[in-house]
């Protein structure tokens, strides 16, 4: 979603490396290009005012001027500033101190709340709490059956006693009557969740298409009668400016407490996310990121900042690993290294499925630091090549897996056949695992480290990263060279193979003349050899002169 602003604003980072010393001409073209980048992105034009205002005032005091390096510090500053836009720490969920704690979901039609109340429920699971979803939005066609497929898949209870509409013929737009009470429904939700001791309870409630006073008169009531410990207002990220005159509305009128991003995943300008913090003074809570129960996140302020300035996500990427990976098995892979045993494909797999339980890998790549520049490779990044890899693999037989090297061409042909695909995937297939096998034994052996315990460098001893790095580290030792196809040269070989076996050796090579660069004079006493009385193979006469 901020890619737009992202490659805008390192751009114009670049071109401020480029200087040495920053007069104010250079900070005032500076601050003129944010804030075309923050303006093209949609933010709302009185934050985008107050930014650039503070982003100025500190670049031109003493903090830059006095810095060794002023281009960074100006990045520094526009870091710090964003975060502060962003909301500027993490704020998380105010759960009561006596069960159950109650979570009331407002915001447009549309906005995504009703999948959000799976995603927030999954989460909360996850982390070990008993949520159970009430449905409350008896006005939408179909939200109640929608909330309730949404509760199965993310494994919580959901509480829905009234059906609601179920069709567009019963919308009370055409001034029919709601089917069943939306207040009273969120009240017996509360008091069914004590009672079966869910400790949260996640409460969905009606939409609306704009600022409509009844149905935003519903929602204070809703609140009224369970009295929730957070309200969270969802927002859709793609809306743009209006998104800053609903958060206004919402806040005047339902008063919530914090903000839900939904739809980040979108390739809109994004400038609702960069506002909305900042107008209402809410904090960003949380984030969903994808159409997946597992798409969902807590907003950070600091890394939203960073990715946004093409420095990455670290802390997220390690997060989502832990979570990920299985440490288990994990210290099963590096004892069996240590042990000597070799990494097999069976072995490979198993990573490459933990990697694909993480989710998106261009999502992951993503995070990387500087991956803005490597974007287009990114977008034509196929997904589907895990399951590719996967496929191939379970095509082979055990024995394959746990030695690669009996693979010859009619196993690869059925291999390609068995998995959809042509011997030359296979191939490369192998060549990849090849690489990594070497890698893991290189570890195995205590090779990835340099020197005095350090981590040796990629393409460096001990890395095994193919033939190129090992000829550059490691030169193959020469062998014996053979004859040559010039007769002059031919001769001379010859000529040198006898003097030598006659001297008994490589020690015997006539020596440089005395006082050369490259030796003594022969001592004295010694004789060299007479080379007329040597007999030699018939027609190399010539070659010696004789």
């Amino acid at each position: 979603m901020f890619n737009s602003l992202s490659d805008r604003l390192t751009s114009t980072f670049k071109n401020l490396r480029t200087r040495g010393r920053l007069s104010e001409a250079d900070i005032d073209a500076t601050v003129r290009e944010i804030r075309r980048a923050l303006l093209d992105a949609d933010v709302a034009v009185p934050v985008v005012r107050e930014f650039t205002a503070a982003v100025r005032e500190r670049a031109l005091s003493s903090e830059v001027s006095g810095a060794l390096n002023p281009a960074q510090q100006v990045v520094k500053i526009v870091n710090e500033e964003l975060v502060d836009i962003l909301g500027g720490a993490t704020r998380p969920l105010t759960l009561a101190k006596t069960p159950p704690t109650v979570i009331m979901l407002a915001g447009l039609q549309g906005a995504g709340k009703t999948t959000l109340a799976g995603k927030l429920a999954h989460a909360l699971k996850g982390q070990g709490h008993t949520p159970l979803l009430v449905a409350a939005d008896l006005q939408r066609p179909n939200a109640v059956t929608q909330l309730s497929v949404v509760a199965e898949r993310a494994g919580v209870p959901v509480f829905a006693p009234h059906p609601g509409n179920t069709s567009e013929a019963d919308d009370p737009a055409a001034d029919a009557p709601l089917i069943g009470d939306p207040v009273g429904v969120a009240r017996d939700g509360v008091a069914y969740a004590r009672e079966r001791q869910h400790d949260v309870v996640i409460v969905d409630t009606a939409g609306r298409l704009g600022i409509d006073q009844v149905l935003m008169q519903q929602a204070a009531d809703i609140r009224a009668a369970v009295n929730p410990d957070e309200v969270l207002f969802v927002i859709d990220a793609m809306i743009g400016q209006d998104a800053v005159n609903t958060a206004k509305a919402f806040a005047d009128g339902v008063d919530f407490t914090g903000v839900v991003l939904s739809k980040l995943d979108g390739d809109a300008r994004g400038g609702a996310a960069l506002s909305v913090a900042k107008v209402t003074g809410r904090p960003i809570m949380f984030a969903s990121t994808g159409e997946k129960l597992t798409d969902f996140e807590v907003f950070h302020p600091d890394r939203m900042a960073s990715r946004i300035l093409d420095m990455g996500d670290v802390l997220t990427l390690i997060e989502q690993a832990e979570k990920t990976f299985d440490a288990e098995q994990a210290e099963k892979m590096a004892g069996k290294l240590a042990s000597g045993q070799d990494f097999t494909l069976a072995d490979f797999l198993v990573q490459m499925q933990q990697l694909k339980n993480m989710g998106s890998m261009k999502k992951m790549l993503g995070m990387l630091p500087g991956m803005a520049q490597m974007r287009d490779q990114l977008e034509q990044f196929d997904e589907r090549e895990v399951g590719r890899i996967e496929a191939i693999i379970h095509s082979m037989t055990p024995a394959e897996r746990d030695n690669p090297k009996i693979i010859n061409g009619s196993r690869r042909a059925r291999i390609a056949k068995g998995a959809g695909t042509t011997t030359t995937a296979i191939n490369q297939l192998l060549e990849r695992f090849d690489n990594a096998q070497k890698m893991m034994r290189q570890m195995a052996k205590g090779g990835g480290m340099g020197p005095g315990g350090m981590p040796a460098m990629p393409g460096g001893p001990g890395m095994g990263m193919g033939k190129k790095s090992r000829g550059k580290t490691q030169p193959p030792k020469k062998g014996k060279k053979g004859k040559s196809g010039n007769p002059a040269k031919r001769a001379q070989q010859e000529k040198d193979a006898m003097q030598r076996a006659l001297g008994g050796g490589p020690a015997a090579k006539p020596a440089a003349p005395a006082g050369s660069a490259f030796g003594v004079g022969p001592k004295q006493g010694d004789e060299a050899p007479d080379l007329n009385s040597i007999e030699l193979p018939p027609g190399l006469e010539k070659f010696l002169g004789r």
